[in-house]
């Protein structure tokens, strides 16, 4: 029987390993070429790993929630044939189930889940919920666990949290617990009875300590500048529907506007930047991200590769043919990479303006508020009347410690200009 290695495949340039998420065939079972094997994550993009052959899964050298490097060997498949050559020893490590997950323990601990031999397998997320939380083993061992041979899963134990009583006002605070958040200084706080408790997904918690990560990295600085696009809405009304029925594509605002950004960063590259410690390294191309709410309420942010380069047209079919892929989870990992510049469309839920977080390392993000139609003074050489016009206000939040007042005042008034000089006559 020949024996097939799976190995962590390589899914961008700058992917070097990736998180196992789920299982979704277990030993013993038999294995189709194309059914899917286990599921992975990267960064911010999950991904599925299918079977190149048929064949029966026999070993399994990874646990969930194990990091793996790209090009280990993760699983075996015996295949009918000659016997073939087995999976190298270094890329079957030994899987001890009490073996704790490795980035876990390589963090200092004050508070520990208290060292016992477990009579069932933990997963490293349920033993960093346990440790978090100040579950003892001897409680762990007591909770009902619905998964394959009686395995605590994480909604096990999410559940049991929620409904375990919480004396609130006789509680005595234990010690804490130096977890990632409270490194990031996030304060403890305890649940009363009928709080529901939600852990953060994977995407979130990425969301979040890159957020944190990013106000203390970067000193930000956000400046405002309100644009006329009443030349702008003019132009797409007219041209939106000949524009739909001849591309089969929706012609959005957001399409003109990153245009209009990504052609001003090359006058004003120190914008289109990045820092390391006292360098500041001024990127060649002009690789805009656009941040893309997500249906369960997450964020990505694909990259639109040398945006200085597109036409309109390419703008618009790059940004809807990337938007639809996101919300769909059909982002390969190199779609997210590279960026160099970010730009939020805040207006699309209502808002008039923000202050977005540097998208690290990057050194600005600039935010679109929403359009709104506002009567204004304008003037004329009869004198000055009142008028209504189509109003955004643009934000550009950008890293105090390269980019000054100035430099992102006038990269705001370029875009601005280039928004309210916008050509009435031009094609697509």
């Amino acid at each position: 029987m020949t024996r097939f290695e799976l190995v962590m495949p390589k899914m961008g340039e700058s992917i070097i390993e990736a998180t196992i998420i789920r299982w979704t065939k277990s030993i013993g079972d038999n294995i189709s070429e194309e059914d899917v094997i286990v599921e992975i994550a990267t960064d911010k993009v999950d991904s599925e790993i299918p079977s190149p052959v048929d064949g029966k899964l026999t070993e399994i050298f990874f646990n969930e929630g194990d990091v793996v490097p790209v090009g280990k060997v993760i699983a075996i498949i015996s295949m009918e044939g000659e016997e073939g050559k087995a999976a190298p020893e270094e890329s079957a490590p030994e899987v001890h189930p009490s073996e704790p997950d490795k980035k876990t323990s390589a963090e200092p601990k004050i508070t520990d889940v208290p060292e016992a031999v477990p009579s069932r397998f933990y997963s490293p997320l349920v033993r960093n919920i346990a440790k978090q939380e100040n579950i003892s083993l001897n409680e762990l061992e007591k909770i009902p666990g619905t998964g394959k041979d009686g395995r605590l899963t994480r909604d096990d134990l999410i559940k049991y949290l929620t409904h375990r009583s919480l004396p609130v006002e006789k509680e005595v605070p234990s010690p804490p617990v130096l977890t990632r958040a409270a490194v990031q200084e996030g304060p403890r706080v305890l649940a009363s009875p009928g709080d529901e408790m939600i852990e953060m997904d994977r995407m979130r918690r990425l969301i979040a300590d890159h957020m944190v990560m990013s106000k203390k990295t970067s000193p930000h600085v956000t400046s405002f500048i309100e644009v006329d696009m009443t030349r702008v809405v003019r132009w797409r009304d007219r041209i939106k529907d000949e524009f739909f029925r001849r591309e089969k594509e929706k012609l959005t605002f957001t399409p003109i506007i990153f245009e209009a950004a990504a052609r001003v960063l090359k006058d004003f590259p120190g914008v289109n930047a990045s820092v390391d410690g006292y360098t500041v390294i001024i990127k060649k191309n002009i690789n805009i991200g656009m941040a893309t709410a997500l249906p369960n309420g997450n964020l990505i942010v694909p990259v639109i590769r040398n945006a200085d380069q597109k036409n309109l047209l390419g703008m618009a079919k790059t940004i809807n043919e990337l938007a639809g892929r996101a919300r769909n989870g059909k982002l390969d990992p190199d779609d997210i990479q590279g960026g160099t510049f970010t730009i939020t469309n805040l207006g699309s839920f209502g808002s008039l303006t923000g202050a977005p977080i540097i998208n690290q390392p990057q050194v600005a993000i600039l935010g679109i508020g929403v359009i709104r139609k506002k009567p204004v003074v304008i003037e004329t050489d009869e004198g000055d009347m009142i008028g209504i016009r189509s109003l955004c206000i643009l934000s550009l939040s950008y890293d105090h410690r390269v980019v000054d007042g100035a430099l992102g005042g006038m990269y705001l008034q370029r875009v601005a200009e280039y928004l309210e000089n916008f050509d009435l006559n031009r094609t697509v």
